[in-house]
């Protein structure tokens, strides 16, 4: 697989991810965080509270300010009710990135818990293989 493909998975639970990134974080429709994220959200990012709400209040924050920064899936796992999401994140076109790591728990169709690891993007690694 190239370094910038991304894996098709299939399943119901996968696709939930994949638009939930795409439409609120790329594209900032957080008045669309409703179809995605319970409103009871259980957020384990040190940074944010819990709940769907100042999770969108955050990402329209973070769009102002950085307007074109995207995730850029570059895999995906299913295992039971938990989808991994492997990503490039970039605050503007030129940035070397972020590569993250969000684990994200479904119920009754919607985000119920998110937990997130990040690395700044090196110029190179020992292995030369890239991290994301």
């Amino acid at each position: 697989m190239s370094q910038s493909a991304s894996p098709v998975v299939s399943q119901p639970a996968a696709q939930l991810v994949r638009d939930y990134f795409e439409l609120v974080w790329n594209q900032g429709h957080t008045e669309l965080a409703d179809r995605f994220l319970a409103a009871d959200l259980i957020q384990h990012n040190p940074n944010l509270p819990n709940g769907r709400r100042p999770l969108a209040e955050f990402i329209d924050g973070m769009r102002a300010q950085l307007p074109q920064a995207r995730f850029e899936i570059r895999r995906m796992a299913v295992d039971g009710d938990l989808v991994f999401a492997h990503s490039l994140f970039t605050a503007q076109p030129g940035h070397s990135g972020i590569a993250v790591v969000d684990v994200f728990r479904l119920a009754d169709g919607l985000i119920a818990e998110h937990w997130d690891l990040r690395e700044d993007v090196p110029e190179s690694t020992v292995s030369g293989n890239p991290i994301v």
